[in-house]
């Protein structure tokens, strides 16, 4: 049964991807990351999102982003990301270079948490 999953992540990575976009991050082993997923989850890190929205990405005074990433397109996330939610306490991200810069990355860490594909806790770079 684990070989089966192990086999099937790669396969949910790219479906999640659509058609007309490129893979959006690769994963190995639910621990091992493509350079720019990896980025967005150190971005996550240095920010320490986990303050709000928990270690495991599933909520604690911020939303699960688990939960939220099934429906937030990378567009409607980007947004986010530069203009916040102040009236709801998340911060706008525009002056930050390295949200800026990572975004892409960070939307990819937190959709592959959200498709199952990457776990909780410390990421690798794949080899």
């Amino acid at each position: 049964m684990r070989r089966a999953v192990a086999l099937l992540l790669p396969i949910l990575a790219f479906a999640s991807a659509g058609a007309d976009d490129v893979k959006l991050y690769e994963v190995r082993d639910g621990t091992k990351v493509d350079a720019k997923t990896l980025m967005g989850w150190k971005t996550w890190r240095a920010l320490a999102c986990e303050r709000c929205h928990g270690q495991a990405q599933e909520g604690l005074v911020g939303p699960s982003l688990v939960d939220r990433l099934k429906t937030l397109s990378k567009d409607d996330f980007h947004k986010l990301m530069q203009n916040g939610r102040p009236d709801k306490g998340m911060p706008n991200f525009s002056a930050s270079d390295m949200v800026m810069q990572n975004w892409e990355g960070l939307y990819a860490y937190l959709k592959g948490r959200s498709d199952g594909a990457i776990q909780p806790g410390h990421l690798y770079p794949l080899e």
